[in-house]
């Protein structure tokens, strides 16, 4: 009988923000999550018995009996700790699931490599919508990108091969979209809380800003001083920074680059 993809048992090196949703996720879908490693005791503790998972805290005692190694690491410390997470396991198939690290890292230290990146900003504390996260597939050979495109198709619809490079790019553009954004939610509460304002007040604009680029184009939806470079509002807003010069500095810059691209 033909076994399912379901079937394959999956090792978590890794209980952070990603390792914890993906693996909540792939769980509910029917895998089997045979350990969760992290160098934290309550956090592997913790994840393992969300999933029904065994854990360690030791590399060494990471389980060799999966078919799949999910390497959820901080960067550095995926690199660094690399000669022992693969030691031992040459047989199945390990991936990581960094946009910024390309699949050769793994050349020299195992046979069958690849990456499993799902696009998204991720928190333990809340659970997303695995339907609607892109998933970007690499790996070394033909028969283990279909192994990752069929476990990444159980949880999405939108999976795709993409080299290195791509993801290299798409990690970069998810930095502006996610990260830089919500860096200007942090800044925009620290002046509504100097002038003791709600965030929440900003949250209707926060939600249309995000649906209209569902409808247009990025640049199309552009509204603002900077658009029409007006230079009443923006001396005005400028004066009102003038207590936090890094604000300021970003708010011209920022304010340029708009005006040049309209």
């Amino acid at each position: 009988m033909k076994r399912s993809v379901e079937d394959t048992p999956i090792v978590f090196i890794g209980a952070g923000n990603l390792a914890t949703n993906l693996a909540k996720a792939l769980y509910r879908k029917g895998f089997r999550i045979e350990q969760i490693y992290s160098r934290t005791e309550e956090a592997a503790y913790t994840l393992a018995r969300e999933v029904e998972a065994g854990f360690t805290t030791d590399l060494q005692e990471i389980s060799e009996e999966a078919k799949l190694y999910i390497v959820s690491l901080k960067d550095a410390a995926f690199v660094e700790l690399l000669p022992q997470i693969t030691a031992g396991k040459h047989g199945p198939l390990l991936v990581h699931t960094a946009g910024s690290i390309p699949m050769s890292v793994w050349e020299g230290y195992t046979e069958r490599y690849g990456v499993f990146y799902p696009m998204q900003t991720f928190s333990k504390q809340r659970e997303v919508d695995f339907e609607e996260i892109p998933f970007f597939i690499e790996a070394k050979s033909h028969e283990d990108v279909e192994l990752l495109k069929a476990v990444a198709g159980t949880l999405s619809e939108k999976v795709y091969e993409a080299t290195s490079e791509q993801r290299k790019s798409l990690h970069l553009a998810a930095v502006f979209t996610c990260n830089f954004t919500n860096h200007m939610y942090t800044l925009a509460a620290e002046l509504l809380n100097k002038y003791h304002l709600p965030f929440d007040v900003m949250l209707p604009l926060i939600d249309e800003t995000a649906r209209k680029v569902h409808e247009l184009a990025p640049h199309d939806a552009q509204t603002g001083p900077a658009v029409r470079y007006d230079e009443n509002v923006i001396n005005n807003h400028l004066a009102m920074l003038e207590d936090t010069s890094d604000l300021q500095e970003i708010y011209k810059l920022i304010s340029k680059s708009i005006h040049e691209h309209h």
